[in-house]
C-alpha cells in the first residue's frame, strides 16, 4: 500500500509514518521545510500548494494535522476542504486522524476495562493469564493517585521516550505497562492533582504512549464513577468492562453505580468478579467466608450479569504482588476468565 502523510513533521504525523513503515507500507512524507519524520520519500510543499498531480498514484492520503479541538475546528475544516478539492476526480482515499490515539489501534485490538473495589488483586492475574495464552497484552494504569501496577510486575525502572512518544515498560512475560509511577522520580512521591489534570494524564497514556500491536489492553481504574472512568469511556475504544465486587452488601451498591454508568455510556459490561469471596484453609482445605457470605450471585441476578469468578483471599497472591512476581502466581484464579474472554 502506498500512502502520503500530510503534516508528517508533527507529532501525529511522525507516529503515523513510523507505524506505517513498521508495517512495510510505502510511505511518503508531505512536509513544509526539512523532513523530520522517518520517511525516506518526501514531497516538500506547503499543504495548500499541493496539486492532484502531487498526490496521484497513492492509495491513501492521511491527514495528520493533529487533534481536533474547538479552537482548531475552523482550520481543520479549511484543511479538509482543500484536500478534498485536490483529490477530486482521483481514486485516492483521504484518511482523517482525529488525534494521535487512533494511530495505535490495531483492527483486532480489544480494550477491556475493569472497574470496582479491590480491583488489583483480580486484574493483575487476568493480564498474566491472557499473556500466557500467547496474546499480546498491554496494561494501562489509570489509577493515577494509587499506581500499583509496576511494582506488582517487578518493574522499577523509569519509562523512556523520544520525539515519537513514551515507550511502555515490558515485563518478563512480555506485557507492556504504562503507569504514572514509571514517570515519577520516586515511586513514593504523592500525586496531588485535581480531577481534570488526572483525566488528562489518563488520556495521554492512550494518545502519547507508543503501544505495540496489542490483542488486549487492560485498564486499571479506581473504583467509583468519577473523572477517570468517564475519561476512559469517552476517549478509549472500550469493548467491555469487568466489574469487581466483594461480599459486603455496601460494596454491591457501589458496584451497581459502576454498572449503571457503563450502561449510560453504552459500554458493554462483560460480567462480575467477586474478590475476597472466601479463605481456603491450607490445613483442612475448607472454604471460610471471612468477610461474610457471598453476595455476588444475587447481585448478578439483580443486574442480569454473569458471574465470571469468585476469588479466594490468598496470602500467596499478596506475596507474589509484593515481590513483583504476579506473572508467576499459580494456580491463577483468572485463567478461566481469560479463556472465556478470548473466545468472545
Amino acid at each position: 500500500m502506498k500512502i502520503a502523510v500530510i503534516c508528517a513533521n508533527g507529532k501525529a504525523g511522525r507516529l503515523i509514518v513510523k507505524e506505517a513503515m513498521d508495517r512495510n507500507l510505502d510511505v511518503t512524507a508531505v512536509v513544509r521545510g526539512e523532513n523530520k519524520s522517518a520517511a525516506g520519500k518526501v514531497i516538500a510543499k506547503d499543504l495548500f500548494d499541493l496539486t492532484a498531480a502531487d498526490l496521484k498514484g497513492f492509495d491513501a492520503v492521511v491527514d495528520a494535522f493533529g487533534a481536533w479541538t474547538p479552537e482548531t475546528l475552523e482550520q481543520h475544516s479549511t484543511t479538509l476542504k482543500h484536500l478534498c478539492d485536490t483529490l477530486s476526480g482521483t481514486d485516492t482515499r483521504l484518511l482523517v486522524v482525529g488525534g494521535a490515539g487512533s494511530l495505535y489501534v490495531n483492527p483486532e485490538h480489544t480494550a477491556t476495562v475493569s472497574d470496582g473495589p479491590d480491583f488489583p488483586e483480580m486484574f493483575k492475574p487476568l493480564a498474566a493469564a491472557m499473556a500466557k495464552r500467547g496474546r499480546k497484552v498491554g496494561v494501562l494504569d489509570a489509577d493515577i493517585t494509587g499506581p500499583s501496577v509496576p511494582r506488582a510486575f517487578g518493574i522499577r525502572q523509569r519509562a523512556e521516550g523520544s520525539e515519537v512518544g513514551i515507550y511502555p515498560a515490558v515485563t518478563e512475560g512480555g506485557i507492556e505497562l504504562m503507569s504514572l509511577n514509571l514517570l515519577m522520580e520516586r515511586e513514593t512521591d504523592p500525586v496531588v492533582w485535581r480531577g481534570p489534570v488526572i483525566a488528562g494524564a489518563v488520556e495521554q497514556f492512550w494518545t502519547d504512549v507508543v503501544w505495540g500491536e496489542l490483542d488486549y489492553l487492560f485498564v486499571d481504574m479506581p473504583p467509583g464513577t468519577g473523572d477517570v472512568p468517564l475519561t476512559v469511556f469517552q476517549s478509549l475504544p472500550v469493548d467491555g468492562v469487568i466489574v469487581v465486587s466483594a461480599p459486603q452488601t455496601l460494596v454491591g451498591m457501589i458496584v451497581t453505580k459502576a454498572v449503571r454508568m457503563a450502561e449510560m455510556m453504552n459500554v458493554p459490561v462483560l460480567g462480575l468478579v467477586e474478590n475476597y469471596s472466601f479463605f481456603r484453609c491450607p490445613g483442612c482445605g475448607g472454604e471460610h467466608p471471612v468477610f461474610g457470605e457471598s453476595t455476588i450471585d444475587a447481585l448478578g441476578a439483580h443486574l442480569s450479569l454473569p458471574v465470571l469468578a469468585k476469588l479466594p483471599l490468598d496470602p500467596a497472591l499478596a506475596r507474589a504482588v509484593d515481590a513483583g512476581k504476579v506473572e508467576g502466581y499459580e494456580p491463577n484464579p483468572m485463567k478461566d476468565v481469560a479463556e472465556l474472554l478470548d473466545k468472545e
